[in-house]
């Protein structure tokens, strides 16, 4: 059985749904707090929060657990700068509760949703699993901690954990059932598309004199579809005894936010209107990841890469559900 802490959210819950379709025995664990009931889509499901180790406790005792996924993390930058000890300890204890109760229970295969954002500003472009790791929020301190924390644990206890770095995961499942509901929503892509159903009355730019060829910076999405995939690689190459690793996930390019909106107003055929407005302080002009090592070790390959593909996938569920999940 795999493990899935954190199924319930906008990211495992498309792990959780492609790992029934592959045909794994899978057991959702999450607090609900920021996650969906209705999103799960496979396998058995446990109310619980990371931070109450009898109830972890209880779902190894109850389960044969051959490996864990986590995405039970907090991830708004914003938010873990004012409040930076709730981020250390949900994404820091949470994480070590986690691990503690599985080594306790002879489970040694994980793999831990992280971000790139543990590279801070980047030196260079495309960014490298090797370059120099520099966070500068709370937020990707504490996913750079728990990593730290997986490697004592390898050589401690012969935990094998296997770490995916990505950036803006964005789009839809093509089904139409599951997408993005955050609350509050802070990416770009739905945040545009709000604004396509009238929801908002506009989108920001944050920045329009960045060294970038329409002066807007630049990202690289990862259709969420793609991402799960890649989890799922991830957990058959630890099943098949191969050792633990840190990859970077993207498409290996990136979209500017006027691309992003361009595209947008293509896809939705409605008008988006913008407001220009300043830089936010730590927005680098350019942020994409290489995606090489996983290409090759992996045999990572983005399916659905366009932009176009993205935002149409994500155009179809937030017209489908304007309120979300409605929970």
């Amino acid at each position: 059985m795999i493990l899935v802490v954190g199924g319930a959210g906008y990211i495992g819950s498309q792990t959780v749904k492609q790992l029934g379709e592959a045909g794994y025995e899978v057991l959702t664990y999450d607090s609900l707090k920021k996650g969906h009931r209705k999103a799960v889509l496979a396998g058995k499901f446990i109310l619980g929060d990371i931070m109450d180790i009898e109830s972890l406790s209880g779902v190894f005792k109850e389960n044969r657990i051959e490996a864990v996924m986590h995405f039970a993390a907090d991830s708004l930058v914003g938010e873990s700068v004012e409040n930076p000890l709730a981020y250390f300890k949900n994404n820091v204890v949470g994480t070590i509760n986690l691990l503690k109760v599985m080594v306790d229970s002879g489970v040694k295969r994980f793999i831990l949703s992280s971000t790139a954002a543990v590279y801070g500003e980047p030196k260079q472009i495309p960014i490298m699993e090797d370059d120099p790791l520099m966070p500068t929020n709370p937020y990707g301190q504490s996913k750079l901690m728990i990593e730290q924390i997986l490697a004592g644990c390898e050589k401690a206890y012969g935990l094998k954990a296997i770490s995916l770095r990505y950036f803006n995961a964005a789009g839809a499942d093509g089904s139409g059932k599951i997408g993005e509901d955050h609350r509050p929503e802070t990416h770009l892509i739905p945040l545009v598309l709000q604004v396509a159903l009238g929801r908002r009355k506009a989108i920001e730019i944050f920045g329009m004199d960045y060294p970038t060829p329409d002066g807007s910076c630049i990202r690289d999405y990862i259709h969420v579809v793609d991402l799960a995939r890649a989890h799922i690689l991830a957990l058959r190459a630890l099943l098949a005894g191969e050792p633990g690793a840190i990859y970077n996930l993207g498409n290996g390019r990136g979209y500017s936010v006027r691309e992003v909106i361009k595209t947008a107003k293509k896809v939705t055929g409605r008008k988006i209107p913008t407001i220009e407005a300043g830089r936010r302080p730590g927005d680098p002009a350019m942020l994409v990841a290489s995606s090489a090592k996983a290409i090759a070790q992996l045999g990572y390959k983005p399916g659905l890469a366009d932009l176009e593909t993205i935002i149409a996938t994500a155009w179809q569920w937030h017209k489908n559900h304007p309120e979300g999940y409605l929970e």
